[in-house]
């Protein structure tokens, strides 16, 4: 896009000669031209941006290039395309040039163009009149090219032009896509904004009406630029307001800002009352509030970076760039800066440079919400102090693994430590927690990655393991149980430790969750009631178990007497 604004903005024609005078009653081409030729005319450089004063009956200028002539096939272009008409006089006839002009004859793109006819020698003067216009009239300059190379240019510009759209369009639909999926209004906001800077530079240079010949703007361009105006700074208030987050970093400008909005859309409702005093209202205010509004929302965008908002500096280097080149085209309207032609198309590219730079906060915004949104889930699920899960966590996740397991077995472990109580009283309950977390961090480590381990409440902890038998499941219990007496904690003397007891289930046939836990904890206390520090199956299996083990006994008594 860089390389094909470079192309548009280095064009190159005849050298050429101007003057110009305003309008007056009775004025004809031929008194003009007289007026011309006599050196009554006000001379200007037409390769140099030049406003013409505002007149209720318009300007005559004169284009006239210098030798060395070339009589080859050649376009008279006007850049940029202003919002009126010009209309250019040669011999009896009269050629009317307007972007919102649909006839047959040939248009140029984000510029006026007339084909000079071949019989008209390059060395004649060429006659226009600026037809004045209800809005300020912006600086043009003239150029005259050869055939060939003003097509060349005509295609560059179309092609930069319809990139610069493409990629605000593309960030607009990612944003309405997200606003839709995320249930945030912020993208609204921010689809809002971009859209109505686009229909403003569509207007401006005329893309609304060439290439894509937009009719039903013809009588209705001036009004709808201007409330595509004060809607994209309304839209740009509470965009910035909830991506920058101003009720946390900037709290004072948060009012502001949104009467800023609000102001907007009251200018809005007021040029389209239809009222004339409202009209002339709206439209002497809205030059002042947007320069307000430019500037309240740079403010609160530096003061929001400056105290942590993240997506601040996001919208601070789409904004600021944006906001320096609306400001040079403003000086450039009132006679400053007359070399700078290309001003117009990079404001073009700063819209699509702005949009895809916030498209990137945005992303990154939504990134941040799913990382904050996975932190609360985290701290959710597990206990603040041990780090397990916790029982809510753990009781969704264990329903999970017993609805989807596929394996022949599943055991769930209750464990709850013993003399608990008594190491809280006696050492108070930092000592207690320190415990708590010691044990936490040790039967974890013994535990498979695959097993589910939380904290069932106090000094309770509970596990899930799948795919291991009975007797599998009462060895890593036995470990367990080792494990914590291995950690030597005293509970009222060095010969008294911290021990844990627990309680096996295994799963059977039309178990639920609670069912399995329940055995495993009516198991945990049979090991306490047999001493503590120990391992207990619960009743269901042991007594599956037993039954299994006489019966392989008769099966081999059985043989031994066939035998």
């Amino acid at each position: 896009m860089l390389l094909l604004w470079i192309g548009v903005a280095h064009a190159a024609g005849m050298p050429l000669n101007g003057a110009w005078q305003e309008v007056a009653p009775g004025d004809t081409p031929q008194s003009v031209m007289d007026a011309y030729r006599a050196g009554h005319l006000r001379s200007f450089d037409p390769s140099m941006l030049q406003r013409f004063p505002r007149n209720e009956l318009g300007n005559w200028v004169v284009i006239a290039a210098q030798p060395p002539w070339n009589n080859e096939d050649r376009v008279l272009t006007v850049y940029p395309a202003p919002m009126g008409a010009i209309s250019v006089f040669y011999g009896d006839q009269v050629r009317r040039l307007a972007m919102n002009d649909f006839s047959a004859h040939g248009h140029g793109h984000g510029r006026l163009a007339w084909r000079v006819p071949a019989g008209l020698p390059a060395s004649t003067p060429i006659l226009l009149r600026v037809e004045p216009t209800q809005t300020v009239s912006a600086p043009i300059r003239f150029h005259i090219l050869p055939w060939d190379t003003y097509l060349q240019r005509d295609t560059q510009w179309l092609v930069f032009a319809s990139t610069c759209f493409a990629v605000m369009l593309a960030m607009v639909m990612m944003a309405l896509f997200f606003s839709l999926m995320l249930r945030d209004i912020t993208y609204a906001w921010y689809a809002g904004y971009v859209v109505c800077y686009a229909l403003i530079q569509g207007i401006q240079t005329g893309f609304v009406f060439h290439p894509l010949r937009w009719q039903w703007l013809v009588d209705s361009s001036t009004l709808v630029g201007a409330v595509a105006v004060a809607l994209s700074v309304a839209f740009a208030s509470l965009f910035m307001m909830r991506f920058c987050d101003l009720r946390r970093h900037a709290p004072l400008l948060q009012v502001p800002v949104v009467a800023m909005a609000v102001g907007m859309i009251q200018l809005v409702l007021m040029r389209c009352s239809g009222i004339p005093l409202l009209i002339s209202m709206a439209q002497a205010l809205l030059n002042p509030l947007l320069m307000i509004g430019a500037l309240l929302l740079l403010v609160a965008g530096v003061i929001a970076a400056l105290r942590g908002s993240r997506q601040a500096w996001f919208f601070l280097a789409g904004w600021t760039p944006l906001l320096l080149l609306t400001a040079l085209t403003s000086a450039q309207v009132n006679g400053a800066l007359p070399h700078a032609d290309w001003l117009n198309d990079l404001s073009l590219a700063g819209g699509a440079f702005e949009a895809a730079v916030l498209s990137l906060g945005l992303a990154d915004r939504a990134l941040q919400l799913r990382q904050d949104r996975d932190v609360v889930q985290v701290l959710a699920d597990h206990d603040s102090l041990t780090r397990l899960l916790n029982r809510r966590a753990w009781t969704e996740r264990a329903s999970a693994m017993l609805a989807g397991s596929q394996a022949p077995s599943l055991a769930v472990l209750f464990l709850d430590l013993d003399h608990f109580k008594q190491l809280n009283d006696r050492h108070g309950h930092n000592t207690g927690d320190r415990a708590l977390v010691a044990v936490a961090t040790t039967l974890s480590a013994e535990l498979r990655p695959g097993d589910l381990f939380g904290r069932h409440g106090g000094e309770e902890f509970v596990a899930m393991l799948d795919g291991i038998d009975a007797q599998e499941a009462m060895q890593v219990a036995t470990r367990l149980c080792r494990r914590v007496h291995r950690l030597e904690i005293p509970v009222r003397d060095e010969e008294q430790l911290l021990s844990v007891s627990i309680g096996v289930a295994m799963r059977q046939h039309g178990d639920t969750l609670e069912s399995l836990i329940e055995r495993a904890d009516q198991a945990m206390y049979r090991a306490k009631l047999h001493g503590r520090n120990r391992v207990c199956l619960d009743e269901f299996t042991s007594r599956a178990a037993r039954e299994r083990g006489e019966k392989r006994l008769r099966v081999v008594e059985t043989r031994r007497e066939e035998v």
